[in-house]
This record gives C-alpha cells, sequence and structure tokens, in this order.
C-alpha cells in the first residue's frame, strides 16, 4: 500500500515515520513518500502520477490544501463546507476531497476552546479550525489573516453571524476583549519562526492554542507560559488528524493511544536531535 504527503518544506514531516508505524501494526506493508514542492503546476503532475502508479491516496498540506479542491471528482460534506482538503483518496477511478483537520482541532481541543476567540489565519489549516470552532459553539469568532481575499473567502464560505474577519491592524482591539486565542498561521514553526503577534498582547485569563507541532514548545506556547496562561500545543491535533486520514486512507481503525504515543516519541527524538 502506497501513500504520501504533497506540500512545500516538509522534508522533516514526522508522517512517512507515523504511518509506517501505525501500518505495521496492522500488518500491512505501507510505505509513504514526501512529495516536497511549491509549484501548482507539480502538484496537477503528482496527483495523477501517484493515481496512475496505484497509491491509496495523498495527504495534502500547506500551501495546496485549497487548490487541490479543484483536482478531485468529489468532496467530503465536511471538505466542501470548509473549502480545504488534506487528505484525497484514490478509489474506483475516483479522487475524494476530505478534511481531517477540523476533527483533529475538535478532538484535541474540546475542553479548552469557549467564548470569545481570536484566531490568526485564514488558510487552510485556518478555515478547518475555525469550522472547528463554530461547530463546537464558541460565543465569537474574530479571525485575522493578513490576505483580505483569503478572509472575506472565509466569512462567504461560513457564513455565520458569529464570525467576524479582521485585518492585522485590528488584531490588539479584538484580543483586549476576547477569552481565548488560536494560532492557526504558519508563526512558530521551524520555517517560520518567531511570534504570531506581540507578547505584550497575552493578557490576564487569555487561553491559548497553537497548531503548530514542531517544535514541541512554540515561542507562542513560551510567551504564554510565562505570563501563567492555559496553553496547548499541536501534538494532539496532529496525532487525531493523522489517524482519521490513516483510517481513510488503509479502510482500517487506528490505534489512536499507540499514534500518540510514537508522535510523542518522534517529536522528543526530533527535539533531542
Amino acid at each position: 500500500m502506497r501513500c504520501g504527503l504533497i506540500g512545500a518544506g516538509i522534508g522533516t514531516s514526522l508522517s512517512p515515520a507515523l504511518h509506517e508505524a501505525e501500518g505495521r501494526g496492522h500488518g500491512l506493508g505501507l510505505t509513504y513518500e514526501l512529495f516536497d514542492t511549491e509549484s501548482p503546476e507539480a502538484l496537477v503532475r503528482l496527483l495523477d502520477k501517484a493515481e496512475s502508479e496505484g497509491f491509496a491516496g495523498l495527504n495534502i498540506t500547506h500551501p495546496f490544501k485549497q487548490r487541490v479542491v479543484g483536482l478531485v471528482d468529489r468532496l467530503s460534506p465536511q471538505a466542501r463546507a470548509i473549502g480545504a482538503v488534506n487528505t484525497v483518496v484514490f478509489a474506483d477511478g475516483r479522487r475524494t476531497g476530505h478534511n481531517t483537520d477540523a476533527y483533529g482541532f475538535t478532538e484535541a481541543y474540546r475542553s479548552l476552546v469557549k467564548g470569545r476567540v481570536v484566531q490568526l489565519g485564514a488558510g487552510g489549516a485556518g478555515a478547518a479550525c475555525a469550522y472547528a470552532q463554530l461547530t463546537l459553539g464558541v460565543e465569537h469568532l474574530t479571525v485575522v489573516d493578513p490576505d483580505a481575499g483569503r478572509r472575506e473567502q472565509l466569512a462567504a464560505r461560513l457564513d455565520d453571524p458569529r464570525l467576524t474577519v479582521a485585518a492585522p491592524n485590528d488584531l490588539a482591539a479584538a484580543i483586549a476583549d476576547a477569552d481565548g486565542l488560536v494560532n492557526a498561521s504558519p508563526a512558530g514553526m521551524r520555517s517560520h519562526p518567531g511570534l504570531p503577534l506581540p507578547a505584550r498582547l497575552l493578557h490576564r485569563g487569555l487561553w491559548v492554542a497553537d497548531i503548530v507541532y514542531m517544535p514541541v514548545e512554540t515561542p507562542l506556547l513560551r510567551a504564554a507560559r510565562d505570563a501563567a496562561l492555559r496553553a496547548a500545543g499541536g501534538t494532539a491535533m496532529c496525532a487525531y488528524q493523522a489517524a482519521a486520514a490513516f483510517e481513510l486512507l488503509t479502510g482500517r481503525t487506528p490505534d489512536l493511544p499507540r499514534m500518540l504515543r510514537h508522535l510523542d516519541e518522534l517529536l522528543k527524538h526530533r527535539e533531542a536531535a
């Protein structure tokens, strides 16, 4: 069984080790390949190549989660509502796009997310996180993104009176009245180091969720904990969304505790290297 991941800057991805180990746990000869590219043309070519070579499917990550929507034959209801795909399954001559990010966010942060929330990022991952928070019943969600077209597209797609979109210059005012902050932007990743907002905006009583999982302790998490705020990183979301993708690709029910343990081991090894 062949699977893979298409995205930019994915050379350090833990997905191959995570999926191949879970495959072995089910007696599957599963291989998982990385296709590192920033080219939209390469995305089209790689999808065609993988399908023609008999891949079970592919995971899709930044910057293609929204672009790939137009390259599949059908969408799951959730992927259609979100407007982003992170898993493409090849079966019966058709490509089906799914989104497991929303499920991953919901399961990882269910006990944390409440009240009035500010989210940073309206891209593919951000769309899934916004959808998940509205489903969880937040009082109000403000999504901040520098790309006006992207944030307006998100507002139109989700079409919820509890959702507001804003430019970065409105961030300080929005977060002053917020109960929580979600970082769904790339800021804090090894390839995008640094804080996604000024640390002075992290006020007392704010909870913080950062979906970035490498490094385990992002600059945002460190700043939140230094301010004695309740904070959670992206490890659990990563494991939950990967488990859901594994089931879609293989048809096997994953052992979630095993995947969580394995991801934790992989991250500890990576941090120590």
